[in-house]
């Protein structure tokens, strides 16, 4: 009589964001029990086992360039009865983090999916934010240009969510420059720098204080967490004429001038065009 072969499973593992001392006891144990050991880079994974007095465990790369690959290996371990520990560099994988496309390709399988949850650097950067944690969302990294990124900033000028957004230290200066002008100046903001770490530091201020704070690149990993736009009713009519009149001031024309407003304000055309045939 042959013995029944255990069911495979996949397991999503938190890794620390920066302080090692984040590493949960109970991902150790998924690490340490796990059959493989999938990961964004083998060399940085393996000091983290090192760490946690984990040895001779079978590493996968597991990368933006080799995801579609070894999501096939993945799939075919978790079927031949195998538990593989998913992991990124930092924090949960999938999340901004190569993953997605490989829990889809399980989940299509059949097969088990279990989490470990763990160190999250959205979900840090936003509870210490001090800005509204009951509605956010997660944007994780803007288009890097043209309409694509145009487009998106357009539509978080109107997100009346919190944002989190992840960002490179030497392209925050530029992506806080348009912010002002997408969705205005007085618009609160976040910056999270070097989350769980030594330098650990949290600047607070509107788009335009945090713009010229970070004219120089900063050091470290940044998070950057946007206050939501107000409901259009809580949108006062001066609010909308400063708008529109800094828009003809630009050459804009009535019509163009309502349609910036309604955009950065997210209030409807119609009242912005009014607005600006009264003035």
């Amino acid at each position: 009589m042959t013995g029944r072969l255990v069911p495979g499973r996949l397991m999503l593992v938190a890794t620390p964001i920066g302080n090692l001392g984040d590493l949960s006891p109970r991902a150790v144990e998924a690490l340490a029990g796990a059959d493989l050991v999938a990961c964004e880079d083998t060399r940085r994974t393996g000091r983290l086992l090192q760490h946690a007095g984990i040895t001779g465990s079978d590493l996968l790369r597991l990368d933006d360039h080799t995801e579609e690959r070894s999501a096939v290996v993945v799939v075919r371990r978790i079927g031949e009865g195998a538990t593989v520990a998913l992991v990124s560099d930092a924090g949960m994988p999938g999340i901004s983090d190569p993953g997605e496309r490989v829990v889809r390709r399980v989940v299509d399988a059949g097969h088990s999916v279990v989490v470990v949850p763990g160190p999250s650097a959205p979900v840090a950067a936003v509870a210490a934010s001090g800005l509204a944690t009951d509605r956010w969302c997660m944007e994780g990294f803007l288009p890097r240009k043209g309409s694509a990124r145009s487009d998106r900033l357009a539509e978080l000028a109107v997100e009346e969510r919190t944002m989190v957004l992840f960002e490179s230290p030497h392209r925050l200066a530029a992506t806080l420059g348009e912010m002002v002008g997408v969705v205005g100046p007085d618009r609160r903001a976040v910056v999270a720098r070097e989350l769980t770490k030594l330098h650990e530091e949290f600047v607070r201020g509107t788009v335009a204080e945090l713009a010229e704070r970070f004219a120089e690149p900063p050091k470290g990993e940044i998070v950057l967490v946007l206050e939501g736009a107000p409901p259009p009713s809580e949108v006062g009519d001066e609010r909308i004429r400063a708008v529109l009149a800094e828009a003809r001031a630009g050459g804009a024309s009535t019509r163009d001038a309502a349609d910036e407003a309604a955009r950065r304000l997210g209030v409807s055309r119609r009242r912005a065009y009014r607005l600006g045939l009264e003035s």
